[in-house]
């Protein structure tokens, strides 16, 4: 015997074995020979339900729901020393439960017997394993999606409904990353909050957009998860989701009730309020011209009491779908009440291209409606107002145009009147005194221009700016370029400005070039009336000959309605700028009249995106759409975009993805006058571009 053994004792071996018992997850139990218990451990307190305390009081016999149970139990232990068989026993509080008995027959001297018994809690497990089946059930055959990853994001497991609202099949997925159902819709910063919150939170739950197997982007409301073992360690994500496709529908629709006319599915009278004010806005921001059209059929209240509201009605629907089909997406259309129309004409060049609208609607609603085969002869009188001119509010523009209409329809309808007609006197005399200055502007020293810069989407460089003509009358002040212009354009004195311009441009920027800015181009607007002129080829090479600026930094931009009238001399002129070195532009594309065939023969260089379809873009769908084909177009025919208009990090955002080459906008910088502009190009720096 060794020294350790020596020491041993009897009363160590037993506080051994207690603390072995207690550390057991079975239930353990000493009884004597008459069935009476003298010990157990805590798991069997947590079986049974009784103390320990307790245990000591009863008969293990009572733990049994059958008696004879027990008595067969002892004729077992007459033969052996070890018995095990399942028993249906009772606890404390009389719940039965199924266990799987070990007990063991152990002799102390020739007279005494103890048996220790060690049972299951058979029935825990079982409960378990019934939650875990019905929680499969529901997993299985609930309508929402779930998506149950690991730690790292790789899906472990799909429900069925996910497979049916995605169109994957669970063994697609399996070890993937979610990203596989990512739209495209959300930008990266949406993702990083999302996960910020399930990070901090332990779950996040919204709206989001996702794609199916097809391609079809769909929304769906999701929450995701975090699940955490017992040290706190993330180790499996849980997603939940559900298609919201039709309560979209639904909302879209009960938007569309709220915000369109039931009839005619024009805007209603609350949305052209709120749009108009919107137009007004961006009017007054980039010195625009904008007309009110008021329309008032002229014999509906006939119709109606002769032929019904029924036919009335259906008049009214084919009304505004003839008038809607002359207008461009930019323009607005509303039923104002009754058989009255409003027309909002946004960023017009002149008060003549809402004279010419006005007559084609005429015109149009003079051809016969078919109303279930009955021939119906509807005509119309409009009113036309003008920002800002006749008003520049809302209420005063729509009230000043329905005067107009007044007016029309007393006339004897079928006909169109301007809103300044009846303030002639007014008109005449500022178009007098407007006409005089303008004679006189460059004498006076009163011209200047501005300079709105242009930059790479690519490098972040600036590539150029374009030079925009302001006049600060002596006695008026500043004159908008929508209202002088016209005027100039009219007398002829735009010939002389025009000169005036080009001239001044490339003398300012030979200034630029000659500081370090080498390749800034300069982009420079001009007149259709001064392009017409027979000798304006020969004024343009004298400028560019005594400014001795680089014709390659030199980009005149001319607009679709300018150059396509007379398409074969206009690419006779074009190819001779060509020659001289010139770069050439079309601008404000888009809001013309392009004929493809010929767009093509033209010598130009780039295509500039109307600024209209760049302000619409993250609310009308089908400008996104119009963005995406010009930029393609120009990208076939090996042309450079410039995108007019610019004015958010959204906006940029779009147009570096569709792969637009240069911006133009507020998003860099407001037209500035040229001392300010030689202060921005010593200060930016590229990275500005992208707000770094």
């Amino acid at each position: 015997m060794t020294d350790i053994q020596s020491k041993i004792t009897i009363p160590d071996i037993y506080s051994l074995l207690q603390s072995a018992l207690q550390q057991m997850e079975e239930g353990a139990l000493v009884f004597s020979q008459d069935g009476k218990i003298l010990d157990s451990n805590s798991s069997a307190e947590i079986i049974t339900g009784y103390s320990g305390f307790e245990l000591h009081t009863v008969f293990f016999s009572s733990l049994l729901s059958n008696r004879e149970d027990y008595f067969s139990i002892r004729k077992a232990l007459e033969k052996e020393v070890y018995h095990i068989n399942s028993f249906d026993m009772v606890r404390k509080n009389g719940e039965h439960y199924t266990s799987k008995i070990k007990i063991s027959k152990t002799e102390i001297g020739q007279s005494t017997q103890l048996f220790l018994v060690t049972f299951e809690n058979s029935s825990f497990q079982s409960r378990a394993e019934q939650e875990l089946l019905v929680a499969r059930k529901i997993y299985e055959n609930i309508e929402e999606g779930v998506l149950y990853t690991d730690h790292r994001g790789k899906i472990l497991s799909v429900n069925p409904a996910f497979e049916i609202v995605t169109g994957y099949l669970e063994e697609e997925v399996l070890g993937k990353n979610p990203n596989i159902l990512q739209s495209g819709y959300h930008q990266a910063d949406f993702y990083q909050a999302l996960w910020k919150d399930v990070h901090e939170k332990g779950y996040w739950k919204g709206e989001i957009w996702n794609k199916r197997k097809n391609g079809e982007i769909f929304p769906e409301w999701l929450t995701i998860s975090s699940v955490s073992n017992e040290y706190g360690r993330v180790t499996n994500y849980v997603a939940v989701f559900s298609d919201i496709t039709d309560r979209k529908q639904k909302e879209k629709q009960i938007q569309k009730l709220s915000n369109y006319d039931a009839l005619t599915g024009t805007t209603n009278r609350y949305i052209l309020s709120q749009e108009l004010l919107r137009l007004i806005e961006t009017a007054n921001k980039y010195n625009q011209l904008l007309a009110v059209l008021f329309l008032d059929l002229d014999r509906f209240k006939v119709i109606n009491e002769t032929l019904g509201h029924n036919y009335g009605d259906l008049l009214l629907k084919k009304v505004a779908s003839r008038i809607k089909g002359m207008l461009k997406s930019k323009d607005l259309i509303a039923r104002f009440g009754g058989d009255e129309f409003v027309i909002v004409l946004p960023n017009i060049k002149h008060a003549r291209e809402a004279v010419q609208i006005s007559e084609d609607i005429i015109q149009a609603l003079e051809q016969p409606f078919l109303l279930d085969n009955q021939e119906v002869y509807a005509t119309t009188s409009i009113g036309i107002s003008l920002y800002p001119h006749d008003g520049d509010g809302v209420e005063v523009l729509i009230k000043n145009a329905e005067k107009a209409v007044h007016k029309a329809k007393a006339n004897g309808g079928s006909s169109f009147e301007l809103f300044y007609e009846e303030l002639q006197p007014f008109n005449k005399s500022r178009r007098i005194i407007l006409e005089n200055g303008l004679r006189k502007a460059i004498e006076n020293d009163e011209l200047m221009l501005y300079y709105q810069p242009q930059a790479s989407l690519k490098t972040g460089h600036l590539t150029g700016v374009e030079a925009l003509l302001r006049w600060h009358h002596s006695e008026l002040g500043y004159i908008s370029p929508g209202e002088f212009i016209p005027i100039a354009e009219e007398t002829g004195l735009i010939i002389p400005i025009s000169e005036w311009v080009i001239n001044q441009a490339c003398e300012e920027v030979k200034r630029l070039h000659v500081s370090g800015h080498t390749n800034l181009k300069v982009g420079i607007n001009i007149s259709g009336v001064h392009f017409s002129q027979s000798d304006f080829l020969k004024k343009v090479s004298k400028i560019i000959q005594n400014t001795n600026i680089n014709p390659y930094n030199v980009d005149l931009e001319l607009t679709e309605s300018m150059i396509m009238p007379n398409a074969k001399d206009s690419i006779d002129k074009l190819v001779k700028l060509k020659q001289m070195g010139l770069k050439l532009s079309i601008d404000d594309f888009g809001t013309g009249y392009s004929s493809l065939s010929y767009l093509h023969r033209f010598p130009i260089d780039t295509l500039k995106i109307d600024q209209s379809f760049i302000q619409n873009l993250m609310s009308v769908k089908g400008d996104e759409a119009i963005i995406k084909a010009i930029i393609t177009m120009a990208k076939t025919l090996q042309l450079d975009i410039i995108a007019e208009g610019v004015e958010d990090k959204k906006q940029l955002d779009f147009l570096e993805q569709e792969n637009c080459d240069i911006i133009q906008g507020f998003y860099l910088s407001k037209p500035i006058p040229f001392p300010e502009l030689v202060q921005f190009l010593e200060m930016w720096n590229p990275d500005m571009l992208s707000g770094k």
